[in-house]
Parts: structure tokens; C-alpha cells; sequence
């Protein structure tokens, strides 16, 4: 099933500046945050859920998400809408439609992904008609309207014209029941023997539970296959190349997101394992690489980044950065302390952040921009090391070792620790560290009488205005 339509005019174009910065800048001051809400429930359309972003070859920003009846997934008479921006996210141009057709059908979900390579722009959602993700049947009958299809539309004009194209056949097994598209982005492998290939992530339903899985393509999206899915514990996820080549799976869970790799290029995953780094209260969010070009020996490759509501409900919209492929995340910032939920990052043409989300009760979907300088923090490896036996009423030294991962030379700094009530401790001074260089130094403590238990100390590390911390869990004695 295949055809081509030109995007329609939907609705007026909308600038609404909701936080500090404007928007007549074409490039906002370093260590600024902008936003400026792309839709408003009403305008156009009942309701807006569900962001997905990305940015082109020729740099046009493009913002896809649902335009719904009602707040409801599928089935629902629900349309994929879509603005675009040439300016790098100042200006926005007036709301379109990609996909929408007659009651009952519905399409929803969105996920962009660009072939670097060809340029085509994909994006990728589910279809209904009778039954959403819960109730789809089994098979892959693409003209049931009791199964939820997978279909993408693509472009080759940088987002003016979409062909439309159902893929069900060739990736959905006919055991599973439901099956849809997680939204945001996918990604295209940078290196080894999968290079450029497309992976776009799935959700799965199958005997009763939820798997994640990849679809991917190894002939710019002419033909789709599905791995192996993980789980159960799936939900909506998302995938990264790390700088070894490995994929690293990033899934929605409770209370922590979930994680799991693949050395096969998305085939084939790893359980999934917690990463309490991570908390999360099941809600979808995004995971990127900052520098996805960077060859390995580049410090930015290692650089991920991360977006999610980092609280037990869908609130405090958090960035994180991890500067060794996921391992730890010691950079986060709020960007929203409020009721917000989705979002998806995008690398924008200059370096800065794209982050679209559900901001308010699903009242606004938001565009923000920031770079790194905003983020603030500094990639570094903060390792403590206590001694093996950490008394009540005495005084100990903890070892801290910080090892510079920034791609610039730290100016000499400190160390200091962040204590329980009752404790002591003072910072010492920590010399300065060229990229890749590192240093050990004794942070004294005293511990208070009665102490006793498991502690969580922090070392938190500042040099040139930035800051790193770490932590580790120590046993206290009586």
C-alpha cells in the first residue's frame, strides 16, 4: 500500500515564547535555555500528544505528534501533524498534516528517522482501525482492521510531500498480538560491520506480556527485518550507538529505566538490567549520542545524552549526560519542574540540543533548545574508595579519584564530600588535569557515634566553573 500526498495546512502557526530567551534570535546566546510551545489544545485540533523531532540533511528541523479527538490512544480517529523550522527552531512554520483518513482509521505514535546516507526522511507510527496495541489481534493480515499495523510515510523533499507505505508482512511475527512504533527518533549505526544501518524501535505484545524490539534496514528502508524482542518488562524504548559499536537499549520501567545491549547491530539483546541512575515512573523518553561521528578516540564520542520526568509521576523534566556511554550519569539539569511527560532530544545542525515534550497535563507540546554550556557540570570519573572499615565516633580519609573525560584541560579545583547530618567533612584542594588525565586525593570525614549502617556519601568535583559528582554507598561499624 503506497501513495504520495502533500502535506495540508492545519490549523494557524503558533509562536508562544514560555520561558526565558526569544525567538526573533537566530542563534540564542551560549548557556541559554529557549522554548516556545508548538501547539496549544484547541488550535487545530482537541488535543496534541506524542513528540517526535529530528533535524535533516539540509538542517530543517522537523516536529511531528498526534493530533487527537481525545486524549486516547488508538483506536481513535487520530492524525499525524507535523511543523517544520529552516531557521534552527526560531521560527516554525504553520501546522500540516502527514497522515489522517476518513473515521474509523487512526494513526498515531510518531518516530522520525533520517538516512544520512540518502537523506530520506522517515517516520514511522501505527495504524488502526477496530483495535489499539492491547486489543490488536494476531497475524499479519495487513487489511485486518483487527490488527494494529505498522506503517511509515517518507520523504525526499526535507518534509513537503510523504509517501506512505505498510510494512506489517515483513516485520510484525504472526504470533504476537499488538505492535506499534515507540515514538521520537530512531537511529542509523555509524560503524562496524552494520554501518548505516536504520533501526527504529517496537513495542510488542506477546502471550499476555510486553517485549521491545528492533525493526531495521540494511537497504536505506527498501526492506524491513525485526531481532529477536526482550523482555517481558518491554514498554516504549529507545536505542543508541555507543562508540565500540554496541547498541544499548533504553526502555521505559518503574521505579528504574531499563537497559540492555546488542553486539549484533539490534538483532539479538541482552536482559534487561535496572540502571538506578535512572529513575523513572514509566513514562517514554529519549536517549542520544551527542557526537555519533566522533571516532572513538574522540573524548565526544562517550558523550550521551539523556530525557525523561525524572520523579514518581510525570513531572520534573530532567536532561542528564553520561560521559562514558551510559555507565554513569553525573551532568543533569531540570528543564521543567512542572507537570510534563514524553520528550525526545535531537542534535541540531550547530551543536545546540533540540528537546520536544508534553508540557503541562498534555496542554502544549514545547520546543526547548539548549547546548552544553546551559547543561553545565563536566565529564569526569569520580570513583570513591572508603577504608575497608568505617567506625562510629572516629575520623577516616576517603580516596577520590577524578579522571578529566572533557576534550579541554581542568583548571586545578576541589573535592569535597556531601555528608549525613552529624558527619564532617571539608574540601581539599585537586590539581589541574589534562583530557584523559586523572588524580587520587584523601578527603578527611569524621564519623559521629552511633553511626551506624549503610551511608551514600557524594564527591562532587568543581574546576572551571563546572561540576562533576559521584557516589558510593559505605558500611559504618559500631
Amino acid at each position: 500500500m503506497q501513495r504520495t500526498v502533500p502535506v495540508a495546512l492545519l490549523g494557524a502557526a503558533l509562536l508562544v515564547v514560555t520561558t526565558t530567551g526569544t525567538a526573533q534570535a537566530a542563534s540564542p546566546a551560549p548557556g541559554t535555555l529557549t522554548s516556545q510551545d508548538l501547539t496549544v489544545d484547541g488550535v487545530g485540533s482537541p488535543h496534541y500528544r506524542i513528540p517526535a523531532l529530528t533535524s535533516s540533511n539540509k538542517g530543517t528541523l522537523l516536529a511531528a505528534y498526534d493530533a487527537r479527538p481525545t486524549l486516547g490512544d488508538l483506536p481513535s480517529h487520530i492524525g499525524i501533524v507535523m511543523r517544520r523550522s529552516t531557521d534552527g527552531g526560531t521560527t516554525w512554520q504553520a501546522q500540516q498534516v502527514v497522515r489522517k483518513d476518513a473515521a474509523p482509521k487512526g494513526y498515531g505514535d510518531p518516530s522520525l528517522l533520517v538516512d544520512r546516507v540518502t537523506g530520506r526522511i522517515f517516520l514511522f507510527y501505527a495504524a488502526g482501525e477496530n483495535q489499539g496495541f492491547s486489543g490488536s489481534a494476531t497475524g499479519n493480515d495487513e487489511t485486518d482492521p483487527d490488527v494494529l499495523q505498522a506503517d511509515y510515510s517518507y520523504s525526499d523533499d526535507d518534509g513537503l510531500t510523504w509517501t506512505h507505505r505498510r510494512i506489517t508482512k515483513q516485520i510484525k511475527n504472526p504470533a504476537w498480538g499488538g505492535m506499534f512504533a515507540a515514538s521520537g527518533e530512531g537511529i542509523q549505526l555509524r560503524n562496524g560491520p552494520h554501518k548505516g544501518r536504520l533501526i527504529q524501535q517496537y513495542a510488542i505484545r506477546n502471550n499476555g506480556s510486553n517485549y521491545a524490539v528492533s525493526a531495521y534496514s540494511d537497504d536505506h528502508g527498501d526492506t524491513w527485518h525485526t531481532g529477536t524482542p526482550v523482555g517481558p518488562g518491554g514498554d516504549e524504548n529507545k536505542t543508541v550507538e555507543l562508540n565500540d559499536g554496541t547498541v544499548m537499549l533504553n526502555n521505559r520501567s518503574a521505579p528504574y529505566r531499563t537497559v540492555a545491549y546488542s553486539s549484533d547491530g539490534g538483532a539479538t539483546y541482552t536482559p534487561f538490567v535496572q540502571d538506578t541512575e535512572l529513575p523513572d515512573p514509566a513514562n517514554n523518553g529519549s536517549v542520544m549520542r551527542y557526537a555519533p561521528d566522533a571516532p572513538a578516540t574522540d573524548p565526544q564520542s562517550s558523550w550521551l545524552l539523556f530525557s525523561n520526568t525524572e520523579a514518581t509521576s510525570r513531572k520534573n523534566l530532567t536532561v542528564k549526560m553520561s560521559c562514558d556511554n551510559g555507565r554513569t550519569w553525573p551532568i543533569k539539569k531540570v528543564v521543567d519542574p512542572g507537570a510534563a511527560a514524553y520528550s525526545t532530544l535531537t542534535r541540531l545542525p550547530g551543536g545546540r540540543l533540540g528537546l520536544l515534550y508534553e508540557r503541562g497535563n498534555y496542554e502544549h507540546i514545547t520546543y526547548s533548545s539548549f547546548d552544553l554550556k546551559w547543561l553545565g557540570g563536566t565529564c569526569a570519573d569520580i570513583t570513591l574508595t572508603p577504608p575497608a572499615t568505617l567506625k562510629a565516633g572516629t575520623s577516616a580519609e576517603i580516596t577520590v579519584r577524578v579522571v578529566n573525560r572533557m576534550d579541554v584541560r581542568r583548571d586545578a579545583g576541589t573535592v569535597e564530600l556531601t555528608v549525613p547530618a552529624g558527619w564532617t567533612s571539608k574540601p581539599v584542594a585537586f590539581p589541574a588535569t589534562r583530557p584523559g588525565e586523572g588524580a587520587n586525593v584523601k578527603v578527611p570525614v569524621t564519623v559521629p557515634a552511633g553511626a551506624s549502617g549503610d551511608v551514600r556519601l557524594t564527591a562532587t568535583y568543581r574546576a572551571s566553573g563546572k561540576t562533576a559528582s559521584g557516589s558510593a554507598t559505605v558500611t559504618v561499624t559500631p
